[in-house]
């Protein structure tokens, strides 16, 4: 009886899974259609657009537009500023989470609200504090206006706008990731006699090394494509303080159409660069995941 029991039971159970997935499956392709159509819509088509209006009037045009002086000084100049800004902010997150996670100290609550605070503030609102700050007639002006630097509409200002509105993110990328491993490791490498600088080189990073790869690759994304910070400290002078998105802002609002749409492509494929990097490391950390699992 038992038996037959267990058998029937099983028998139940058997026939009650198909029934469950046969109808859950339409629930499920509809939200994925409905994803599918969002992600097309917001996504995919707007990016198609940008493509396509660079090159409607021809390859000829479209070069043309993204080999102008003033489009080539935007791009090197969009990238110097990546390639400053990016490093200082990854040389603070590495050391602001180190410190946040592996000490304890009075005002370590202000320090995580102060890493925020780029996320609550408008980036217009900051570039209007670096003016207050270094322009002509703000606080530091006239002292740099005696030793002849500038500040404001000039590459420091550029610099510092996109730097402090980039400022959270490979912090708070590294914060979580470090708290999850905790201190036990450094701690035990400090109770074996291992200095500060050889626990942070042969522990701490290389448990940190993909986090950190990811907080930089957003980094490095925001860097690339502000507009608001930037456009307030910069002046809007051509071929000298304006960044690619500020150059795209000009040649629309001169209603040069496919040069603004063909030096946006630039962006685009800026932005598919850093998110084929951010795949790639998402994988890596996914492959890590498992084989660690298997070893378990």
């Amino acid at each position: 009886m038992a038996g037959a029991t267990t058998m029937v039971g099983s028998k139940e159970a058997a026939s009650a899974r198909p029934r469950h997935v046969t109808e859950t499956a339409p629930f499920r392709w509809i939200w994925i259609t409905l994803a599918l159509l969002f992600v097309g819509l917001i996504l995919i088509l707007p990016l198609l657009t940008v493509i396509i209006e660079g090159l409607k009037k021809g390859l000829e045009v479209y070069f043309a537009a993204i080999t102008e002086p003033d489009a080539v000084s935007a791009l090197k100049l969009t990238l110097i500023v990546a390639v400053i800004a990016v490093p200082l902010n990854t040389l603070f997150g590495v050391a602001a989470a180190w410190a946040i996670t592996k000490f304890q100290f009075r005002g370590k609550n202000v320090m995580l609200t102060l890493i925020d605070l780029p996320f609550a503030v408008s980036p217009v609102i900051s570039g209007l504090v670096f003016v207050l700050i270094f322009g002509t007639r703000g606080w530091f002006g006239p002292l740099l206006e005696e030793y002849h630097l500038q500040v404001v509409y000039a590459l420091p200002g550029i610099i510092l706008a996109t730097t402090f509105v980039t400022f959270p993110f490979v912090a708070r990328e590294l914060i979580p990731l470090m708290q999850a491993q905790g201190p036990q490791e450094e701690e035990a490498a400090a109770s074996l006699g291992a200095k500060g600088w050889q626990i942070f080189w042969h522990i701490t990073l290389p448990n940190i090394k993909w986090g950190l790869l990811y907080g930089v690759i957003l980094c490095n994304a925001r860097a690339i494509g502000e507009f608001g910070a930037v456009s307030v400290v910069s002046g809007h002078i051509r071929g000298e303080t304006n960044t690619l998105p500020l150059h795209i802002e000009i040649l629309y609002n001169e209603y040069q159409f496919s040069a603004a749409f063909a030096v946006a492509s630039l962006l685009v494929l800026l932005a598919l660069i850093t998110l084929i990097a951010k795949s790639a490391v998402e994988k890596r950390q996914q492959r890590l995941a498992a084989s660690q699992k298997s070893i378990n």
